[in-house]
């Protein structure tokens, strides 16, 4: 058997270690384009921030390493340039010139390439991407030589976010500018605002809507879309990724709808003797069935390894991945899996979401730090279809349980019920994923309604330009506008509350319940959804029928923005 290998990062460094514990008579060869061979490109931002100090950390395997461990011959700084699948052979270039690689089966694990948009004076030698262990070099060695003082990151998503961190501690004054609305543009608007909000207090700064129209690097300037010039000594592209198929293309291999190497559930490409694992193939989405790209280093391993395990007879299925994600934010964290609610409702489910801010260990407890946690859900049978979360402490672990509650197919109910681990240092004894599934559960049944901060926004929107349009008509109380009750305590209303909103707290609300209207639709916020959904209860109980608490209350209303407030203070 002979099984060459193309692309030698993680899943083709996976899928060489796995196929030589499959058979011991295999020739596995690994051709990599780049100098290096199994490298941790993760941890590439960690190492311009100094977290990680030692540069061989990176260098998980070595050419040598895997010739003397595993017995795989690595050719690196070889590019394969066609594949011949008549005579089954890669034809290569490398330092010694063009060769031919036959093989019996052929895995490709080629990756993907930093997405450079057109920007002028994009080649200019203050500006970087980062994707391999060169393009970390340059950039930690044009710090240290260079200094600079300033520097601008195109792209709020995952690499944007570690590098503003890592630039920051490296002493740079840092932008990131995103062009859509919100960072993170894989998730929810709320969490996008809170991984905002925290870059913000460690000094970056945050600018939305805009992207980089030019870099001028005499003047270590960039000038965005709307003519405004920033300060930038270093400049880095970080707008996505874009997988690497010019050579399955030229091979006549089937591309899938969303742009990616088409393969089944055995990673077998749509020849039967190539296989294919990684940022450049289209996955099985868990939750939708749906097929799409998910450029992620864990499914990436596992996809080598099952392509492996195919390649040598060993039959195994890829049941598809969730794009369970975490990243660090400074001294907090936000983590995401499965659906977003944007994500539910466009592949057209009947979703809903639900938020909950709370401690993520038992607040009594000291160094309790305040968890926000949002699930997503299928409203009419229960089932989970996400969730995504923020905080300082505990994010993972959350995520972790969702993601498993996701592959096991589990409802609201069933993730109620979850006998999760407790301890005063760790936990409380009702979970803040129990807790979120408890908030979803109570919003299916009517006994608690929720709505997002986004509706609430459209619901006050809809009402005022109803207003607006028919400034003659009845009052609001006649054309269904919402009524917003803030039941938070005097000095929390005080400090600023919704423009409009009649505030009782919640404490008072049985004895002041009276001075509610009842010819209105009702909208409850607190702070974070708790007090408001005993707020809730008490008018529910007294008779009033349409009433719903704002899930994550205020908490969710600042992430959402958008909402007209005013203070009460000086």
């Amino acid at each position: 058997m002979k099984l060459v290998i193309i692309g030698g990062v993680a899943g083709g460094a996976t899928a060489a270690a796995r196929a030589r514990r499959i058979s011991e008579s295999a020739e596995i060869i690994v051709v990599e384009k780049g100098p290096y061979v199994s490298f941790a490109n993760c941890g590439l931002p960690y190492f311009v921030s100094r977290d990680i100090q030692k540069r061989s950390k990176l260098l998980l395997q070595t050419p040598e390493g895997f010739e003397s461990r595993y017995g795989v011959k690595v050719l690196t700084e070889t590019e394969a340039v066609e594949i011949d699948r008549a005579e089954k052979k890669v034809r290569t270039k490398g330092p010694e010139g063009f060769a031919f690689l036959p093989y019996d089966k052929l895995i490709l694990a080629q990756g993907g390439t930093p997405v450079v948009p057109p920007i002028e004076g994009a080649a200019s030698p203050n500006v970087f991407t980062i994707w391999t262990v060169p393009d970390m070099d340059k950039i930690h060695e044009f710090i240290d030589s260079r200094k600079p003082t300033s520097a601008v990151i195109a792209g709020g998503g995952f690499i944007g976010l570690e590098m503003a961190e890592a630039f920051s501690r490296r002493g740079v004054a840092t932008t990131v500018v995103e062009l859509l609305p919100r960072l993170m543009p894989a998730l929810d608007p709320e969490l996008g605002a809170l991984v905002a909000q925290r870059l913000e207090a460690h000094g970056v700064r945050v600018i939305t809507g805009q992207k980089i129209k030019a870099v001028h690097a005499a003047s270590s300037e960039v000038e965005l879309s709307e003519g405004r010039k920033l300060p930038a000594s270093l400049v880095l592209l970080a707008v996505g990724v874009r997988p690497e198929l010019s050579l399955a293309r030229d091979a006549g291999l089937e591309i899938g709808a969303a742009g990616g190497l088409l393969v089944d559930d055995h990673m077998q490409t749509s020849d039967p003797d190539i296989y294919a694992a990684g940022d450049m193939v289209e996955i099985r989405n868990r939750v939708t069935g749906a097929s799409g790209r998910l450029p992620l280093a864990g499914p990436a391993n596992r996809q080598g390894r099952i392509a492996a395990s195919n390649a040598l007879g060993i039959s195994q299925r890829y049941g598809g991945a969730l794009g369970t994600s975490v990243v660090k934010v400074f001294d907090a964290a936000v983590a995401s899996t499965g659906l977003t609610e944007r994500a539910a409702r466009a592949a057209g489910l009947d979703a809903a979401a639900a938020i909950v801010v709370k401690d993520h260990h038992a607040a009594y407890y000291p160094g309790a730090r305040e968890l926000t946690l949002k699930i997503v859900y299928e409203r009419r049978t229960g089932r989970l279809l996400g969730g995504q979360a923020f905080g300082e402490e505990g994010v993972e672990k959350r995520i972790d349980v969702l993601a498993t509650a996701l592959a096991g197919k589990l409802t609201l109910h069933e993730v109620a019920e979850l006998d999760l681990a407790y301890a005063p240092p760790f936990s409380s004894a009702n979970d803040p994923v129990n807790v979120a599934a408890f908030v979803g559960l109570n919003d299916i049944s009517g006994f608690s309604p929720i709505c997002t901060a986004s509706e609430a926004k459209s619901l006050i929107s809809a009402s005022a330009a109803n207003a607006a349009s028919a400034p003659d008509a009845a009052p609001a109380a006649a054309d269904g506008a919402p009524l917003l009750l803030d039941v938070r305590t005097l000095n929390e209303f005080e400090t600023s509350h919704l423009r409009g909103a009649m505030h009782i707290p919640v404490d008072e609300l049985r004895f002041r319940r009276d001075e509610v209207p009842r010819d209105r639709p009702i909208i409850i916020y607190c702070r974070s959804g708790f007090r408001g959904h005993l707020a809730l209860r008490i008018l529910k109980e007294n008779g009033f029928s349409d009433v719903r608490n704002l899930t994550g209350g205020w908490v969710a209303i600042q992430a959402e923005g958008g909402f007209d407030s005013e203070s009460e203070r000086a």
